[in-house]
């Protein structure tokens, strides 16, 4: 009998998993990590990696590439090509990334879930009141990353970002363990509001990556900088950068979740629930 199932089984229990992850120095953790994973040495990126696979279910087979420089190279991987088929039906908008689906639904005014009877507001979520109106009463899907899926996310169809926004914040883990404890969490995190416009229609869909402990990084390929714990200004970023459906925008340099809102007439894919799995590509909402 190995040790892995009663450890994993030991820290699957609620209140030791949320000590564990949140009642520490987060910032001084996230920071400590992101130094960390990043070091190049042979048997510190082998015993990173080799401990990673310990405790989760990393699987590399699809990976672009079979050797790392380091922990952080592995996280951010690329896959192979036509690993991640892309639903190409223009009335359908496509996950963004690999993930599994949290809470999702109609948006009840500009009031949503960020898990079952935990509730807050796209005002709070924006620090944008105009943007949280042309949302009023649309869709929602919260796309959860596990720290072993794939990090990078893409464009969910043919479309320009616009602007981005970089709000700084705490770095709460986005557990459903701590979603059930810590009110508003995703208003508290740091994030990314990434305002996107489809081509063919016009419609405003925005994505909103949200970071969390020992993930607090964001990069966009657009942004010639990291957002993230160091990162304070400029927090209203002007762009215009267009993206076929599918093509890649970013990647967090751990992973986290992503929040996909849609405005009203858009409806969910008939395959998107509560803790399904979807993946880069698949359907997530269908356009008026």
């Amino acid at each position: 009998m190995t040790l892995r199932a009663p450890i994993l089984r030991l820290l699957a229990q609620e209140d030791l998993n949320f000590l564990l992850t949140n009642r520490i120095p987060r910032r001084l953790a996230t920071q400590f990590l992101g130094w960390f994973s990043q070091i190049e040495q042979p048997l510190v990126r082998d015993l990173s990696i080799g401990m990673w696979r310990f405790f989760s279910d990393l699987d590399l087979s699809e990976a672009k590439k079979s050797r790392f420089r380091s922990m952080h190279d592995c996280f951010i991987r690329e896959l192979k090509e036509g690993a991640r088929p892309i639903d190409h039906d223009p009335k359908i908008l496509v996950s963004p990334c690999d993930a599994i689906v949290g809470a999702c639904g109609t948006i009840a005014g500009t009031g949503l879930y960020q898990i079952k009877g935990c509730p807050y507001t796209l005002a709070d979520l924006f620090c944008d009141r105009a943007l949280a109106e042309a949302h009023r009463d649309g869709r929602y899907v919260t796309l959860r990353l596990t720290s072993s899926m794939y990090h990078r996310f893409h464009a969910p169809h043919d479309c320009r970002v616009d602007q981005v926004t970089y709000i700084s914040g705490d770095t709460w883990n986005v557990n459903p363990i701590a979603l059930r404890r810590v009110e508003r969490l995703f208003c508290k995190n740091e994030r990314a509001l990434l305002r996107t416009r489809l081509t063919a229609t016009g419609h405003n869909v925005t994505l909103v990556p949200v970071a969390a402990v020992l993930v607090a990084s964001i990069r966009l390929h657009f942004i010639d900088v990291v957002l993230g714990l160091k990162h304070r200004g400029p927090n209203v970023i002007a762009c215009d950068a267009a993206f076929r459906k599918g093509e890649e925008i970013g990647w967090f340099q751990h992973g986290s979740t992503i929040i996909v809102l849609a405005p009203d007439g858009f409806s969910l894919h008939e395959d998107v629930r509560e803790n399904t799995t979807i993946r880069v590509g698949q359907p997530l909402m269908r356009l008026p």
